[in-house]
């Protein structure tokens, strides 16, 4: 009896968690490469504001869609927490609590995302600013959720390194797995040091998109899939019980 239930709870986290990430994969795709990137026009402050004012629809859907995020953020941490118990149940917790807090300064940012929207809404206390003034403050709005989301990714790289730790581990997931997913985290932390760090940043930007999507992409699909198609199965259960 007791098998059987530390099999269903496993299971279920496991189900729970690549459900989770898949929900992630699709919202965020859409709310930063669909949505944001594609109404802000860097160093064009009235254009943005142009584009957010036209695309006002499109710009409230990417913020639900970050919020979504956020949430379902939270529900993964707490998922891989119980999943990845087993292997080490004080390396599992550390792992969860930095999603944690990578969810918390993504929530953060969303607070300019809201602040952003409201000051291209016409309201009539905002007559008391000339329409640069306007510009320029939903610029900065916008780019202190990307600050605030840069700083929270460092601890999402970390939560992707320990995550890739733990699976190598484990006994039933593939260790080229666990790997990639250390080498993702990395690459978090290496772009938001590079944010900080470069002047020029912008010069290379592609680069460091493509060191960081590449292997994110690949780890956080793959781990989704397992954990859809075989977590909780096989050598898990057994474990956990004894």
């Amino acid at each position: 009896m007791t098998t059987r239930i530390a099999d269903v709870s496993l299971r279920e986290a496991a189900r729970i968690a690549g459900v989770g990430y898949l929900i992630i994969f699709v919202l965020a795709i859409f709310a930063n490469f669909l949505v944001r990137t594609n109404l802000i026009e860097k160093g064009d402050a009235a254009a943005t504001v142009a584009n957010i004012v036209e695309s006002e629809g499109l710009f409230r859907a990417g913020l639900i869609s970050f919020l979504v995020v956020f949430v379902v953020d939270v529900v993964i941490a707490w998922a891989l927490y119980i999943f990845f118990r087993i292997v080490s149940r004080d390396l599992s917790l550390v792992t969860a609590w930095f999603r944690l807090v990578y969810a918390v300064f993504l929530g953060v940012g969303l607070i300019f995302f809201f602040q952003a929207l409201q000051l291209v809404s016409g309201a009539d206390y905002l007559k008391a600013f000339q329409q640069g003034q306007l510009d320029a403050q939903v610029m900065l709005s916008l780019d202190a959720f990307n600050y605030a989301w840069l700083i929270g990714l460092v601890c999402f790289g970390i939560h992707l390194g320990l995550l890739g730790y733990l699976i190598l581990k484990s006994a039933s997931i593939p260790r080229l797995l666990g790997f990639i997913l250390v080498l993702a985290g990395a690459a978090y932390v290496l772009d938001t040091l590079a944010n900080a760090l470069l002047a020029n940043y912008e010069d290379y930007q592609n680069v460091f998109l493509a060191i960081v999507a590449i292997p994110s992409v690949i780890g956080e699909l793959w781990l989704a899939l397992w954990l859809l198609i075989r977590g909780g199965k096989g050598r898990e259960a057994p474990q956990h019980a004894g």
